[in-house]
């Protein structure tokens, strides 16, 4: 089986489409059906439904991906093992994480680690919780840094530390500046949330409804929005109240624009892990860096 037809079809069912896979893979649309086409012979049945312009998955193609994804990460793996051989802490250390993590506290992280490996080239890539997963599930990250634990078995999740949740509200809101201690203030307030990951046992939707429910708001109106910038700018202009991570919204609270309100009811962390490949390689600079990440210093 042609690593060429795998790595065209994993496009292909990432991307949506077949012109937008030959962009990334610099081949023409033709070059590109001919090398799916021999891959479906190959394996008998189609991968694709080709439904205006678009390619969506056959229960072919859903079976087989999983599988070819995971080719395409061992044939990585290899590469970086090989160069391992040399010894030392040099090659790319490529990294994944959800971009409010890349406050200070990672930046000291990341330079201790630039310290400690001078000849090792680090690669950065932001993306949300479920985005890191799936990066590093599909080899293209080594290491991911992320908020809640990942279920998936082929991945191992490490504990890298804690962050707290904020309630923020804009500057003007009627209990700016108070501490509530009675969430029953708060019963006719509109929230602003993530939809709950699908997949996903926990994430900031789950957080915000069980946090809701435990201070006795059962019934409480949430808007749900799946941008967090779009979250910061609608409570910041008083469209509702947002329970967001500490470091996402440090820029807005010292500036003035946002205020955290002070809910003891509503006070929670959320977990940060590492992820890695269960049966990747790493190499030495990529197990330091892992290190450092999973050391107590991101918190």
């Amino acid at each position: 089986m042609d690593i060429d037809g795998i790595r065209t079809f994993v496009a292909i069912a990432e991307l949506g489409g077949f012109t937008r896979a030959g962009r990334r893979l610099h081949r023409t649309q033709p070059a590109i059906s001919r090398r799916l086409n021999i891959l479906e012979h190959e394996l008998g049945a189609p991968l694709f439904e080709r439904i205006r312009g678009n390619a969506r998955l056959t229960e072919a193609g859903r079976t087989f991906l999983p599988h070819a994804e995971a080719a395409l990460a061992a044939l990585k793996d290899g590469q970086e093992a090989v160069r391992g051989l040399q010894g030392g802490m040099h090659g790319v250390v490529s990294l994944a994480l959800v971009g409010t993590l890349a406050d200070t506290h990672i930046v000291d992280v990341l330079r201790r680690f630039a310290r400690r490996a001078k000849n090792a080239h680090l690669e950065l890539r932001t993306a949300s919780s479920t985005e890191v997963t799936d990066l590093v599930r599909r080899g293209e990250a080594m290491l991911g840094l992320r908020y809640f634990t990942s279920d998936r078995a082929e991945l191992v999740a490490l504990a890298a530390g804690s962050e707290a949740m904020l309630v923020v509200v804009e500057p003007g809101h009627r209990l700016a500046g108070h501490r509530v201690r009675d969430a029953r203030l708060l019963a006719n307030e509109r929230w602003i949330g993530f939809p709950p990951s699908r997949g996903e046992r926990d994430s900031s939707g789950h957080v915000l409804a069980r946090q809701l429910i435990r201070a006795g708001l059962h019934d409480a109106d949430i808007t749900l929005i799946d941008s967090l910038t779009a979250q910061k700018r609608l409570a910041q202009a008083g469209f509702g109240l947002a329970l967001v991570p500490e470091s996402s919204v440090r820029d807005e609270l010292r500036r003035g624009v946002l205020v955290a309100l002070d809910v003891p009811a509503m006070r929670t962390v959320i977990p940060i892990v590492a992820v890695h490949r269960r049966n990747g390689y790493l190499s030495p600079a990529a197990r330091a860096l892992l290190g450092l990440l999973t050391s107590g210093s991101v918190r």
